[in-house]
């Protein structure tokens, strides 16, 4: 047995993951452990779970592998630092304290974390060859071109090769401090959302906005060329030598300081956000285009941070530019704990590597943790709380399909925790897509965010054609790709409608809760190969309503991390306005228990709420 472990920590969004002669075993994020969104210290639970999941302590290791080489790293910030001397000073003087403490030392801090048991070397890769391992290997494909765009690894932000069998070479890319991630995080920090973790909800504003300011960002802030290449011009952005993203100049171009957050959002900042989506879009497909060109590959695996960007994937899987593209489902810097486990599997211990066309490596995704029923009992008594127990399965999808038929919201924690970003159906918020009103109530009530976020849908894959504009023969296993709903379930008004933020009042579909303003959807297709519970329990509704689709959104609150434990699902329960809570065979109604209460929506976020 040959047992290697990926870590990435230390920047954004840490994680572990462990391979066993090829297979993986477990993956996961340290911030659902501890509860820190994002958190990026050494992934001490992540590493504890994986190891307890293949049974093995850390003396019976044979690799460890880091996602990055800090050095390299630390080399490209010197080099910038002195480049914009003495402006960057402030910058430097906030990040050396750290480089000199913890990020020099990775060893010492690895074989710290691993408690001083694994005595064996520890391999360091470059992050966009983690990310390019993490997209290849576990994909479907023997071949393949690669794409990797991020903000930022060492010195590469844009990466472009291919993947041959069991080995992967990368041969063009764009480096700092051009870059298309950067530079959508500039928008990000602009509109007054976080870095690194907003950008989802910027893709998300962009449909209520219009692309007038596109033009602007194509002739002051990036130049692009035909084959995707591009240029920034630095003068606008703030980032290699400040504190912040943006500059003055980028401020006098559109007119204002950065929106600072929890203020209400302009329209400003609803037609920014589309115009950074359409020239995202435009570099990713003419990449993409050039990719398919100059290699000659039918397939694409794209990972790094652009990756989630559902939207430009939806574009892109559509434009048919590649006959298959398959996108790492965590994209981030999260999956680079993988890439770099697999790297060394198959390139430095050159093993063979078999692809399956028909399915790919990631076994859906679901590679945390799970909870047996011993378990939850004895939690859920030390809890207090009041429970049903269903030894049959289908009994138990039966009665949640009724309660969500009712316009009952559901917390559905079953099986193992997924991941990457998206929660798939184990860790998720469900709910009738049917319902007009159900995307507010799920976001006030429920999340406690702002009202505009739109929710995805799951769908049985065998269904999702009838109700999305997909080409044939595509999936959408892991949430990544945006598509629109079929003309047959939009309902459109030829009269001027609402405005702004106001329009997520007007039904669009006849599955409105899922459907955004521009009639589009984040898809999720689920099988009976990938996931035969939760399959069943979307066949429990389609028997009872005819409709086979829910709302699927992530099982947390505003703020904090997707639940990993029972007590975690028990906890964000009784916090929000859920109507029932399944954890495994489990099923807990909120008007049962003894503590419960009404929760009102935070009082900051009152000003997005559009009831």
């Amino acid at each position: 047995m040959t047992a290697i472990l990926g870590v990435s920590a230390f920047y954004h969004d840490s994680a572990a993951a462990l391979i066993v002669d090829g297979e993986i075993v477990a993956a996961a994020q340290e911030e659902r452990f501890t509860r820190k969104k994002h958190d990026a210290s050494f992934p001490q639970h992540a590493v504890e779970y994986c190891l307890s999941q293949a049974d093995i302590s850390a003396d019976e290791l044979d690799q460890v592998g880091f996602y990055e080489k800090p050095l390299l790293k630390f080399d490209r910030l010197l080099e910038t630092y002195l480049s914009f001397a003495p402006r960057g000073y402030r910058s430097f003087l906030k990040a050396m304290p750290q480089w000199v403490g913890q990020k020099l030392h990775l060893r010492r801090e690895i074989r710290s974390g691993l408690g001083g048991q694994y005595k064996r070397r520890i391999v360091f890769c470059q992050h966009h060859e983690s990310h390019a391992a993490s997209a290849f290997y576990p994909s479907p494909f023997d071949e393949s071109a690669i794409l990797s765009m991020d903000g930022v690894g060492e010195w590469a932000t844009t990466s472009l090769g291919v993947g041959r069998g069991n080995q992967i070479e990368l041969n063009q890319e764009i480096r700092f401090p051009h870059s298309i991630g950067l530079l959508y995080s500039a928008f990000t920090f602009y509109t007054g959302f976080r870095v690194n973790s907003g950008e989802y909800k910027l893709m998300g504003l962009a449909p209520y906005g219009q692309p007038i300011y596109a033009d602007a960002i194509r002739e002051k802030l990036i130049t692009i060329r035909d084959d995707g290449s591009f240029r920034l011009n630095l003068e606008y952005f703030n980032y290699c030598q400040g504190l912040t993203m943006t500059s003055q100049r980028f401020h006098q171009l559109f007119g204002r300081p950065p929106r600072q957050s929890e203020t209400p959002i302009s329209q400003l900042d609803m037609d920014l956000a589309a115009s950074i989506q359409v020239v995202t879009e435009e570099v990713v497909l003419k990449t993409a285009r050039h990719l398919r060109q100059t290699t000659g590959m039918r397939n694409l695996c794209l990972s790094g941070g652009v990756a989630l960007n559902c939207v430009a994937n939806g574009k892109l899987i559509s434009e048919g530019i590649f006959d298959d593209v398959w996108i790492q489902p965590a994209a981030g810097d999260a999956g680079g704990a993988l890439g770099v486990a697999m790297l060394i599997w198959h390139q430095l211990m050159n093993k063979p590597r078999i692809a399956n066309s028909n399915t790919d490596q990631q076994s859906g995704s679901l590679l945390g943790p799970s909870f047996g029923n011993s378990h939850i009992k004895e939690s859920l008594d030390q809890l207090g709380a009041k429970y049903e127990f269903y030894d049959d399965q289908e009994q138990l999808c039966e009665t949640v399909a009724e309660e969500l038929a009712n316009e009952k919201v559901i917390g559905r924690f079953q099986g193992r925790m997924e991941f990457g970003p998206r929660a798939l159906g184990n860790r998720s918020i469900l709910g009738d897509p049917r319902s007009a009103k159900m995307q507010s109530i799920m976001n006030l009530k429920i999340k406690f965010r702002e009202s505009f976020r739109p929710f995805a849908p799951m769908i049985l894959a065998d269904h999702a054609q009838e109700y999305f504009d997909m080409p044939d023969g595509v999936d959408s296993p892991y949430m990544l790709c945006v598509f629109d709903v079929a003309q047959r379930h939009q309902i459109r008004n030829d009269e001027a409608g609402e405005s702004g933020l106001q329009k997520v009042r007007e039904i669009r579909s006849t599955v409105p809760a899922i459907t955004h303003v521009d009639f589009s959807a984040r898809v999720q297709t689920v099988d009976r190969d990938r996931n035969p519970l939760l399959e069943g329990l979307l066949q429990a509704f389609f028997r009872r309503t005819g409709c086979p689709l829910l709302i699927n959104t992530s099982f947390n609150v505003r703020g904090e991390p997707i639940v990993c434990t029972p007590e975690d699902a028990f906890r964000c329960f009784m916090a929000t306005n859920m109507d029932v809570l399944v954890v495994e065979g489990f099923l807990l109604r909120k008007a049962d228990q003894p503590e419960a209460t009404r929760h009102e929506i935070d009082h900051h976020l009152s000003k997005f709420d559009l009831d």
